[in-house]
């Protein structure tokens, strides 16, 4: 196993053991931060996520959201805020968040740990953007 895979198995055991449930990408985004993590990139349906780290990129698969040949959803801002709010707010599970973004038309997201935004793509080119607040993780 590579020191990044290392680094990035040990910050998000961390971090999902200690995030509040109101709040809690933040403090992972943060937690990721502190361990070397500049960029994280999840392609959606498919859920693959890209960490691009200090240490080298590490790529992680994650359980598709979908199966064989779909219509991609329209992309909704509307509904990536209301989905982006009910996360926020601790009302669902990341697998729920990333159900909600996918029907809002979002199939990529890019998260800037060094700017603090995520910006979520519709396959159009269409985007949102949105900044997350600074947090302390002790």
């Amino acid at each position: 196993m590579s020191k990044a895979i290392e680094n990035l198995i040990e910050a998000t055991k961390f971090a999902l053991a200690n995030r509040p449930r109101v709040g809690g990408f933040p403090y992972l985004a943060e937690v990721l931060r502190k361990a070397g993590v500049t960029r994280n990139v999840w392609s959606l349906p498919s859920c693959q996520s890209l960490y691009l780290t200090g240490e080298g990129p590490v790529v992680m698969q994650g359980s598709p959201l979908v199966n064989g040949a779909v219509d991609v959803p329209t992309f909704d801002e509307q509904a990536i805020i209301k989905a982006l709010r009910v996360d926020q707010a601790g009302e669902s599970t990341f697998p729920q968040f990333l159900d909600a973004t996918w029907l809002a038309g979002v199939v990529r997201y890019e998260v800037d740990l060094e700017a603090r935004t995520v910006a979520y793509q519709g396959c159009n080119g269409e985007q949102y953007i949105e900044a997350y607040p600074a947090v302390n993780t002790i």
